[in-house]
């Protein structure tokens, strides 16, 4: 886990040395977060660490999603999948 509050720098120290911090985002991997009169407004990280949060994020979404998906099951809100296409291809027009 990292600690981004060893990583913090100010906005115009970041737009004085780009460059420094672009080397260093893609060496360490760490995100660096970007203070405006003394207060954190952005993060600067990576563009490969920030894919791998979003490919993080999609996975717990989905797990979510199936989790859910499981109560209610459990607690018998479901319905069958023949119920469920019956009632969509009426609702639709659908004839097999």
């Amino acid at each position: 886990m990292h600690d981004i509050t060893k990583d913090i720098q100010s906005l115009t120290t970041f737009r004085r040395r780009s460059g420094d911090f672009m080397k260093h985002l893609k060496k360490s991997k760490r995100p660096v977060v970007l203070t405006v009169k003394g207060k954190a407004e952005a993060i600067v990280q990576d563009a490969g660490a920030y894919q791998r949060l979003l490919d993080i994020a999609a996975r717990a979404d989905v797990r979510e999603g199936i989790r859910q998906g499981l109560d209610q099951a459990r607690q018998g809100k479901g319905r069958d999948a023949e119920q469920f296409f019956a009632e969509f291809e009426a609702a639709h027009g659908i004839s097999r």
